[in-house]
């Protein structure tokens, strides 16, 4: 199994899906991690000089070119089941959830206290933080 979590510096889970520049991917094998890589991940940064086609009243990250950019992001942990962050948009939740990966979204810090309760079964998917 492969889980990833967005980060900034390999330690601590980034508090926004879209403005993290890395995944951890952290492989599990019979419970215990056998390997780590940083990944690099498409953010928002990526996109800054793209076109905004969000339209009033329709619910942020849905549009079609949300949707996409999710997928663009996604493209660097399609071998994982997991993902872990500290907040995100409902749209690119929906989207991950899309695609076969499981986003959780929790207020733990460290990644590996959150790989450890993740691996317990006791890591509580925080969908209040999500935006």
């Amino acid at each position: 199994m492969k889980i990833a979590v967005i980060t900034d510096d390999e330690q601590t889970i980034s508090r926004h899906f879209g403005r993290a520049p890395y995944y951890l991917v952290v492989t599990i094998e019979d419970g215990r991690i056998i390997d780590q890589q940083r990944r690099g991940k498409l953010s928002h940064t990526h996109f800054a000089n793209e076109p905004h086609n969000h339209q009033l009243g329709e619910r942020h990250g849905f549009d079609p070119v949300a949707q996409d950019r999710h997928a663009q992001m996604a493209e660097a942990i399609n071998d994982c089941e997991v993902l872990i962050c500290g907040g995100m948009g409902a749209g690119a939740y929906q989207s991950m959830q899309a695609r076969g990966i499981r986003p959780i979204v929790t207020g733990l810090e460290s990644i590996d206290e959150a790989i450890r309760a993740y691996l317990e079964g006791s890591l509580i998917d925080q969908v209040e933080r999500l935006h």
